[in-house]
């Protein structure tokens, strides 16, 4: 049995209190919370389970092979290194860290010592982010775009922007379903609460071919919009993850383009693009709850020596396109190349 520790047990804790619980092969051993009086609640359900305000407590129980850690993303860095230096391996709630290079050096630290660091980006794990993957993969043809929407009224955090906590959620899908990876971010926003992070924010990604990606994540719209929209040479995606049933809609829908682009004439529009319309699909979907598909894998990883689907070089890719974002919403949207992040971090 792997004992797996939950360290931070306030809004995504209990989740995962829960979902360890029931995975195979796992011993939920330990919650941890500096506040000892959230962990009453723990106490009551599984009574065979540790709780504690001490991280060293964790830290130094050789019982406890492996620690899940739902924190602000202030922490991140300071608790997995630490778990890492102890021998642990590491789930860690996204985004992983507050900075590249924080990120950099636990994936070094992970690598070096052989234990696994898993990131929770849970959306990958869903059956309708699977589905996207395997149809661009197999059947959109030539990638045009990749656009979505997030938003809700609330809710505001303090420590971060909206950027670092809704755009994660996307960045993350896009970084597993696209076939290629961007290679510079161009972000807009602005805050409607004095001295706090961006409420709304825009964010362009670029990349070396045709393919262009839009993200809008915003706190103060009046409903809730979870929306991705790719398109493809030959098919289109419509992904509403707020539909109770046919999330993935798939659009036999497109342009052919004919005749020679340089001619000239009134009517050389109409020669060059024609409207191919054709069938609406949507997929059967597997309908599992992700984090609990996740922490399997997690628990399997560790087991069994494998790589997580969101391993620690995925949440270091998606870091990189936060922190280039910011640096651009700070210059009103200039433009700023990934490399260079890379390089300068």
């Amino acid at each position: 049995m792997i004992g797996v520790a939950v360290v931070g047990y306030g809004y995504w804790g209990p989740n995962l209190v829960r979902n360890f619980a029931e995975v195979p092969g796992v011993r939920l051993a330990a919650v941890c919370d500096l506040d000892k009086g959230r962990l009453a609640p723990v106490k009551a359900r599984y009574p065979n389970v540790s709780i504690t305000d001490s991280y060293d407590e964790i830290l130094s129980d050789p019982d406890i092979a492996a620690v899940a850690i739902a924190t602000p993303v202030s922490s991140h860095f300071k608790l997995a290194m630490s778990a890492l230096m102890a021998g642990k391996h590491v789930f860690v709630e996204k985004p992983i860290a507050s900075s590249s290079e924080e990120a950099e050096r636990l994936v070094e630290e992970a690598a070096r010592r052989g234990l696994v660091l898993a990131v929770d980006h849970t959306f990958v794990h869903t059956g309708a982010v699977r589905k996207m993957r395997e149809l661009v993969d197999s059947g959109l043809g030539e990638m045009y775009y990749y656009d979505s929407v997030r938003v809700n009224l609330g809710l505001f955090q303090h420590d971060v922007s909206v950027i670092w906590d809704l755009a994660v959620h996307d960045l993350s899908i896009m970084d597993h379903v696209l076939p290629v990876k961007p290679v510079a971010v161009s972000a807009t926003g602005i805050s409607h609460v004095p001295g706090e992070p961006e409420n709304i924010a825009y964010l362009n990604l670029f990349f070396e071919t045709n393919l262009i990606a839009h993200v809008h994540v915003n706190w103060l719209a009046p409903v809730k919009v979870r929306r991705t929209l790719i398109g493809g040479s030959r098919k289109m995606i419509v992904y509403d993850d707020l539909e109770p049933s046919e999330k993935i809609k798939v659009y036999d829908k497109g342009i052919t383009l004919n005749g020679n682009p340089k001619a000239n004439g009134e009517k050389v529009y109409q020669a060059l693009v024609g409207y191919r319309t054709g069938d609406m699909w949507a997929p059967h979907l597997d309908v599992k709850e992700a984090l609990n598909t996740e922490l399997r894998e997690f628990a399997q990883c560790i087991e069994k020596g494998g790589t997580p689907t969101a391993d620690g070089q995925a949440g270091l890719r998606v870091v990189r396109i936060l922190e280039a974002a910011t640096q651009s919403l700070a210059q009103r949207g200039r433009v700023v190349e990934l490399e260079k992040m890379r390089r300068v971090a």
